[in-house]
């Protein structure tokens, strides 16, 4: 079987294949002091739940956005599963064929995004991932990545609107019934969804633009089903997609 780690700034995936077809995943809080040990003794524990045992893991993939936490998930793979993991890093194969001005700058999360969609969906195609940042990536219809967009976050929008004004509060995030909200909070949840669904709309259209065929759309991340039945834009939603790259990439670099 495989384990498929994301490490993303306020969540971890993990996700277990057992040959491409994925067994269970979990989503965990990301905690940048995590030792090996925690880490270590949580996967063990979900691994139990699922009737799974450590031993039948025989190798795992991690990608992560979160450098402080590489060197306890490292040092995890190795000490619990007896594995050295796949790091997605510059120099893995990929089959990705990245035209940016510094491809070593784009985030392991976009690269195995882009390689999972591509493989699934075909080019052209714009990504969307609903994570801290709001990203979007393009890729053209032979698969070169061309690039993308970063943006502030859905949760992080909120937290900034909380914190900075003293009199709203911490709301949660869903559809409210209306556009005009008939109080704060339901306010508040108006502007951060049918907001957010403005900029996705408003972002991949420009996107379009550039690109000479029409791409489809696929987006990904925590909010992606919440934003996506709002969309005019947004055709496929995969919450999955990372961890789909991640197998992808690992059965690249399975003899490596």
């Amino acid at each position: 079987m495989f384990l498929a780690i994301d490490v993303g700034n306020t969540h971890i995936m993990l996700g277990v294949y057992k040959e491409d077809k994925i067994l269970v995943y979990w989503r965990l809080a990301t905690r940048r002091d995590s030792t090996e040990d925690e880490l270590g003794m949580v996967v063990k524990n979900l691994l139990h739940n699922s009737r799974l045992k450590l031993s039948d893991v025989k190798s795992i993939a991690i990608s992560s956005v979160v450098p402080p936490l590489m060197y306890s998930l490292e040092r995890m793979a190795k000490k619990y599963f007896c594995i050295d993991p796949l790091i997605i890093s510059p120099g893995i194969k990929t089959g990705l064929n990245i035209v940016t001005d510094n491809p070593r700058e784009v985030g392991a999360d976009r690269i195995v995004n882009a390689v999972a969609a591509y493989d699934l969906y075909g080019g052209p195609l714009i990504i969307v991932d609903f994570g801290t940042a709001t990203t979007f990536c393009a890729l053209s219809e032979t698969g070169d990545y061309l690039g993308g967009v970063i943006a502030p976050g859905i949760g992080i929008s909120l937290e900034a609107l909380f914190e900075k004004a003293a009199k709203l509060p911490r709301v949660e995030i869903i559809r409210p019934e209306k556009v005009i909200g008939k109080d704060t909070i339901a306010s508040m949840q108006s502007g951060i969804v049918f907001g957010f669904v403005g900029q996705v709309d408003g972002i991949v259209s420009r996107i379009m633009q550039e690109l000479n065929n029409k791409p489809k759309v696929i987006a990904t991340g925590g909010f992606a089903s919440l934003i996506a039945r709002e969309s005019e834009t947004i055709c496929t939603v995969n919450t999955l997609l990372t961890l789909e790259g991640l197998r992808i990439i690992n059965n690249m670099n399975i003899n490596r």
